[in-house]
């Protein structure tokens, strides 16, 4: 592919016979052959690039800068000093609750949250909802740093938070009305883990009447078990009907509609789609967790439902999840590699076009930002692969992308794990 840089200097530029997906154009199919104009910062009009200087990009696949819904930057690369003992969901709680209490001071939340967002940065991510452990005295300190981070990278990267705690730390009446007020007064999101409490429901509907007094939205860490008698999807999606609740719901996860009986699963889901609810699945770190036994052969992998999902018009996202850290020893905030394994695990590829905008414009309507998109007037904010057809993109890691931001190529150096080494150091 010719190299983006060979592009004379000016406002304007014409990539010619390049390859999309037709759902981002408004075409029919699934892939097509097209010109796209980079009008200053912008997606030109055809007009706007008949005298601009072209190149043949030689069918190299475009795609607008990814978003990534889901994932826990103060949790991201602390596996080199607390890595998890046996790759079980109860080792990494335990490696990760106490890496929190010994290290997670500010400086280094800071730190490790700075590396993952210049990987997704390289990777080509434009808009980042991030988890974060939000028990005190960690949400005074997290939250803080979030808000710098935000700041600091406000034009690059468009960043959301939603606090985590398990359900069983939510009270209306305990310490989280204060990191409610907290959440509240940076204008984020309230989130929760919710698993089989005997009074789980009455725990969900607290926290979206608390949501809805102080006028946020909601996300949910739901199901994330493989246990076919763990349905607070349900209840979650009965709450938000009974509520009235109207701001954007998500829920994350969602593994064990996969092993609960058929009619339950399906009954479920028509529940969520009454509801609205925003579904993402992690896909990554599911395989990595469920159905880990010590000499056994994992038998479920752990990803919901999501054709099913589909199929009734929910809104199905997929998203990085953990990086480095206890609950995924892998991953690089790269949604090329999360959209990859998501089709070969979820076996996307014979089910129609437009699984794409499962990393673009699903995730965009769920969390609330504009949608990635290839139109004109667009931010001409892209990614461009040497590949042509999604065999070939899916194939390699495409190390070689382009990543253009407001018209220009940007600078693509990943940062070197060795600058996270002062803070791998024993506690």
């Amino acid at each position: 592919m010719t190299d983006f840089a060979e592009l004379p200097p000016g406002p304007r530029a014409r990539l010619d016979n390049v390859t999309v997906p037709a759902c981002l154009i408004g075409a029919a199919g699934d892939l097509v052959r097209t010109a796209l104009v980079i009008d200053g910062d912008r997606i030109g009009t055809d007009d706007a690039g008949r005298d601009a200087p072209a190149i043949d990009l030689a069918g190299a696949m475009v795609l607008p800068c990814f978003i990534d819904m889901h994932c826990h930057l103060d949790k991201g690369h602390v596996w080199p000093r607390s890595p998890n003992p046996d790759g079980t969901f109860l080792g990494a709680l335990t490696a990760v609750d106490s890496d929190r209490a010994a290290r997670w001071h500010a400086g280094d939340v800071a730190a490790r949250m700075e590396f993952s967002l210049r990987s997704a940065w390289a990777h080509g991510t434009r808009a980042i909802r991030t988890h974060l452990d939000a028990v005190p005295p960690q949400d005074a300190i997290s939250f803080p740093v979030f808000a710098t981070k935000r700041d600091e990278w406000a034009g690059r990267i468009a960043l959301q938070a939603a606090c985590l705690i398990g359900a069983e730390d939510f009270s209306t009446d305990g310490p989280f009305r204060q990191t409610a007020d907290l959440v509240a007064a940076h204008g984020e999101i309230l989130g929760m883990v919710t698993y089989a409490l005997p009074d789980i429901d009455r725990r969900i509907l607290g926290l979206l009447r608390m949501a809805a007094e102080r006028g946020l939205a909601a996300d949910f860490h739901v199901d994330e078990t493989l246990d076919p008698g763990a349905n607070t999807l349900g209840m979650v999606a009965a709450a938000v009907l009974e509520t009235g609740f109207d701001a954007p719901v998500v829920v994350g996860h969602c593994c064990s509609l996969a092993t609960m009986p058929e009619a339950e699963a399906l009954a479920t889901l028509d529940l969520v789609a009454k509801a609205g609810l925003h579904v993402v699945a992690l896909p990554m770190c599911n395989l990595y967790l469920q159905d880990r036994a010590p000499g056994r052969t994992p038998r479920w992998r752990g990803l919901t439902l999501v054709h099913e999902m589909a199929a009734r018009g929910i809104n199905v996202s997929f998203a990085s999840d953990n990086t480095r850290d206890p609950f995924y020893a892998y991953g690089d905030m790269d949604m090329i590699e999360v959209l990859r394994e998501a089709t070969r695990i979820g076996q996307l590829d014979h089910n129609g076009p437009g699984w794409v905008q499962s990393v673009l414009g699903n995730p965009a309507r769920a969390i609330g930002v504009a949608a990635p998109s290839l139109a004109p007037g667009a931010p001409a904010d892209l990614v461009i692969c040497r590949a042509r057809h999604w065999s070939e993109l899916f194939a390699r890691p495409q190390s070689d992308r382009m990543v253009i931001r407001a018209g220009r190529q940007v600078a693509r150096a990943l940062p070197d794990y060795a600058d996270l080494d002062p803070l791998m150091e024993p506690a």
